[in-house]
């Protein structure tokens, strides 16, 4: 029987890692629930694509509108499984939010599966959740990481890293390791 995951997301989250996961994970039997602060389910939020060019930093182009299906003020951490933070800008904003907060801390309390991607460790960070742990994010979050007590994992753009039940990555690219590790700690198993 498939997870019930909650996916917490915001206007300019990336939006490969927001649209990738959430039809990977239901396309192997999880339910994703895609919810955002002050929306409701049918609202929409605006993503970004960050691409890697050659400059100092990524570069950002307007995304996809990303349909919510579930409603933030409804949602209950005790309801869901796991928990998915996509990267992108959105985490600056999230983080700001007390109730993001308090459920980013139940699914840690709970210890619950959490996978963070990108940017997603500024939430986790500004959470409190990942003291002690080996994290992995955009290394322009490296600072955070360390600030919030983690180990910064500063590993290649296409890899990923779990401690206990956090699975955290770099960015998009690391897809394929990010959700193949997310999905072992969920313990899904695909039959070939």
């Amino acid at each position: 029987m498939g997870k019930k995951i909650l996916m917490l997301v915001g206007d300019y989250a990336e939006d490969y890692e927001t649209m990738v996961p959430f039809q990977a994970l239901q396309m192997v039997g999880h339910t994703v629930h895609a919810a955002c602060p002050d929306k409701k389910a049918g609202e929409f939020v605006m993503t970004a694509v960050h691409d890697f060019e050659g400059q100092q930093t990524y570069s950002e182009k307007p995304g996809h509108r990303f349909t919510l299906n579930a409603t933030f003020a409804s949602v209950k951490g005790e309801d869901y499984d796991a928990l998915l933070i996509p990267g992108g800008r959105a985490p600056e904003y999230l983080r700001m939010n007390q109730a993001v907060i308090a459920l980013v801390q139940h699914f840690s309390r709970a210890d619950k599966p959490i996978a963070a991607v990108c940017h997603g460790a500024q939430l986790l960070a500004a959470a409190g959740v990942i003291r002690g742990k080996r994290v992995s994010a955009y290394p322009a979050c490296a600072a955070e990481v360390e600030l919030a007590g983690a180990s910064y994992a500063a590993i290649e753009v296409d890899q990923a890293v779990t401690d206990g039940k956090l699975v955290t990555a770099p960015a998009w690219p690391a897809h394929a390791a990010w959700l193949a590790q997310f999905l072992a700690v969920l313990g899904t198993r695909i039959q070939h």
